[in-house]
């Protein structure tokens, strides 16, 4: 009994860490490889501005009014991911890292009071997410105008 609870401990450690390693590792090639679209500006998207904050101001921001932000660029994002024709929103990289977004909004809340610094991470980790997904929305629509 004792061995089953630690071969399925070992295995969900072994899982957890294969995600983050996963999301950051789609995360940090695609901030390498790729050129940023300008549809963060057309979209009037915060991503950028919110990514840009947390990274020059230590203190005295509002970490919840950021991530209002995230929140409605992400619900604008995933609207599009859901409704826009010819978009495969199927990818696996796409549905890992939606679903690492959540991980981290949610590990915001627990952290927002007691441990700021995570919460700022959380919501910086949010915003690149994001960046990401709309850095591959552009890549596809621009593709799907050049045919």
């Amino acid at each position: 009994m004792l061995a089953s609870w630690l071969i399925i401990s070992f295995s969900l450690v072994l899982f957890v860490y294969w995600f983050r390693y996963t999301c950051l590792l789609v995360l940090r090639n695609a901030t390498e490889s790729a050129q940023r679209t300008n549809m963060a500006e057309d979209a009037k998207l915060s991503f950028s501005e919110v990514k840009a904050r947390l990274s020059r101001d230590a203190e005295g921001i509002s970490l919840d009014t950021l991530e209002r932000s995230l929140q409605r660029d992400y619900e604008v994002v995933t609207y599009l991911l859901n409704h826009a024709v010819g978009l495969d929103s199927a990818s696996l990289d796409r549905r890992l890292l939606i679903l690492d977004y959540r991980i981290m909004k949610g590990w915001y809340r627990l952290t927002k009071t007691a441990a700021p610094t995570q919460a700022r991470k959380a919501l910086s980790e949010m915003a690149e997410i994001l960046g990401f997904l709309v850095q591959r929305i552009g890549g596809q629509a621009g593709a799907q105008t050049e045919v």
